[in-house]
């Protein structure tokens, strides 16, 4: 029986200071002799247990050992890990085939001793400035206008201060992966000596670790910012754990509840402005703010270079007749001056840019889907200004204007006045189009109403009346006036 230590300290008190027997010390606080007796001498202690419960144990044989132990070695040889032996598989085996007389806890206790292994324990490190980044990737899920979409998070976090950057991507391709650590970089003010990454195939040609061949362009861009590939081993997330507790911070703290943005551009700019704010958080066991420290270090960072690493995937294509490029699985439109010309078209991890002799000529957010085609109005306007009869089945003007305007168009006096339309469409934006035809009152609208409704806002200069005019009037000249008086009066 377990009593409580004033109990304890009473039995106590009656044995020694006043000499009562077990007997009297029984009946005196309502309690067994047995207890008195366990309690009396100070043998024991109520607050300690004994760890002896009386039952005996059934005693395990050596045959019995072997064949707990020969289980767990085939499951090891066999080495298929849904499929092992559990303490109850390898006791239902002995009762069934050893005639095991023993209860089912002595074969868990003895399967979880010989299962038991060294938990793991992990070696405190310690950085310089200077000295390393690491660099993860991570998911995460947002709607951009109004979708649900699962984007890629790249984050980077220097290992001496912790500061942090972190960038969203639709894809973790070469392009976001060469294109990240550029602008992290950027943010860094300079590159470490070592940059710390995975195994991942967007980095790694072939092998692991310490035996790791680094891509092509990877290796150019390590050679270009005068930094080394560090590569952790398989399944050793510890070797980078700081950017693996930055991923998980990302998304709780930034990401949580779930960003509605427009595009991804603005999720960008929201992570960022995070990202520089958390330069003010001091961390539990450091003197300096994570800004601090990063001033320490970016005097140990080694200078970007003049040069800014292209790292986009690039290739020239003609132009089609029908004014657009093909780009991976996709087609934009470019205006159609460059129809049938060579341009070079640059995919970046977001964005595809097209170029033509160093001139950029469209730029669109870039589509991962396949067999889409972009088209823009502007690209296709004036060549439907010459060919009217086309403006109400162009695809360029269905897939960039709202059914709405289209009906609106349809009323109007014929395809001519459409284009028109669809001219002040482009000059103004749609909404500002709408916007005016809401305004309108007139029961029949003419697009000389809208556009009259639009001109005096849109106007980009104001005539000006000079309020003060400055006319330079010459000093009058007296003494000649007075000399032709003086004659006159001489006469």
């Amino acid at each position: 029986m377990s009593i409580e230590v004033d109990i304890y300290e009473k039995i106590r008190h009656l044995h020694e200071h006043e000499g009562k027997s077990q007997r009297a010390i029984s009946k005196i606080l309502g309690i067994s002799r047995n207890t008195v007796k366990k309690y009396c001498e100070g043998s024991q202690v109520p607050w300690e247990r004994q760890g002896i419960s009386g039952r005996q144990r059934y005693v395990v044989t050596d045959d019995i050992m072997k064949f707990i132990k020969d289980c767990l070695n085939n499951d090891d040889i066999e080495n298929i890990k849904k499929q092992k032996h559990t303490a109850k598989r390898i006791y239902d085996r002995l009762v069934e085939e050893k005639e095991f007389k023993g209860g089912e806890s002595t074969i868990r206790e003895i399967v979880a001793g010989l299962k038991e292994k060294q938990a793991k324990v992990f070696v405190p490190l310690s950085y310089d400035p200077g000295e390393a980044i690491q660099i993860d990737w991570g998911e995460a899920t947002v709607y951009i206008h109004g979708k649900k979409t699962k984007l890629n998070l790249f984050c980077m976090r220097e290992c001496y201060s912790a500061d942090s950057y972190c960038r969203a991507y639709y894809r973790q391709n070469e392009e976001s992966f060469l294109e990240a650590q550029i602008t992290g970089f950027d943010y860094f003010e300079g590159t470490s000596k070592r940059v710390i990454f995975d195994n991942a195939k967007v980095a790694v040609k072939e092998g692991f670790g310490v035996h790791a061949k680094a891509q092509d362009r990877y290796k150019a861009l390590a050679a270009h910012y005068a930094f080394q590939c560090e590569f952790c081993n398989i399944a050793a997330g510890h070797e980078k754990g700081l950017v693996e507790g930055l991923v998980g911070w990302v998304r709780r703290n930034i990401l949580v509840p779930i960003p509605r943005v427009e595009t991804i551009d603005e999720l960008n700019i929201e992570i960022l402005r995070r990202c520089l704010k958390y330069r003010d958080h001091k961390i539990a066991g450091r003197e300096q703010t994570v800004g601090e420290m990063a001033l320490t270090t970016r005097v140990r960072l080694t200078t970007l270079p003049r040069y800014r690493f292209d790292p986009s995937k690039s290739i020239t294509q003609r132009v089609s007749n029908f004014s657009t490029v093909r780009f991976d699985y996709n087609h934009y439109s470019v205006p159609i001056k460059y129809a049938d010309k060579e341009i070079s078209i640059k995919g970046y991890g977001n964005e595809v840019v097209m170029i033509y002799r160093n001139i950029e000529i469209a730029r669109y957010l870039r589509c991962y889907e396949r067999g889409q085609t972009l088209y823009r109005l502007e690209h296709y306007i004036d060549l439907i200004e010459k060919r009217p009869r086309s403006v109400f089945n162009a695809k360029p003007v269905k897939n960039n204007i709202s059914q709405q305007l289209m009906e609106f168009g349809r009323r109007l006096s014929g395809p001519r006045e459409m284009v028109k339309l669809l001219r002040l469409c482009v000059d103004y934006g749609e909404d500002k189009i709408l916007e005016a035809i809401g305004a309108i009152k007139t029961p029949e609208i003419s697009v000389d109403q809208i556009w009259a409704f639009l001109a005096p806002v849109n106007l980009q200069e104001k005539i000006q009346i000079p309020l003060e005019i400055d006319v330079k009037v010459p000093k009058p000249q007296f003494d000649k006036y007075d000399a032709l008086m003086n004659r006159g009066a001489a006469v």
